[in-house]
């Protein structure tokens, strides 16, 4: 999952420096985070959380520090719905996450659409690269 963060941060034209902290966690541990920082009272897939402002090095380029956090119980649930195996419900969640550090949002229709079109792209893109190994 390390290298679909870097592959997404990469095609979207992010260069390092940064970092991502990617945690993968359970239901209760979600929805704890989920409740705390969104005042949902309920478990969800997957939390990103911006961690950089406009922090920058001293080459003047843009630093990136972020979270991804992710449960594992409900990828399960979702791989399960949707068909897909845990493997591939778990990279679209950590390009999902990816995507929101960046600035991409799902909170209106067109957002959603966006966002999922991305989702989309990046993981045929990464599932092609996998199969080339």
């Amino acid at each position: 999952m390390k290298r679909t963060v870097e592959k997404v941060l990469d095609q979207e034209g992010f260069k390092e420096p940064f970092m991502i902290s990617l945690v993968l966690c359970d239901d209760p541990a979600i929805q704890e985070l989920n409740r705390r920082f969104l005042n949902h009272d309920y478990p969800t897939d997957v939390l990103s959380f911006l961690l950089s402002g406009s922090d920058e090095t001293s080459e003047g380029k843009q630093r990136l520090i972020g979270e991804i956090i992710i449960s594992v119980e409900t990828a399960e649930r979702n791989a399960k719905r949707y068909r897909q195996t845990l493997e591939s419900e778990l990279i679209r969640l950590a390009i999902h996450g990816t995507l929101h550090l960046l600035g991409y949002d799902d909170a209106t229709l067109p957002q959603r659409k966006k966002m999922r079109q991305r989702e989309r792209w990046y993981l045929k893109l990464i599932e092609s690269a996998e199969q080339k190994l």
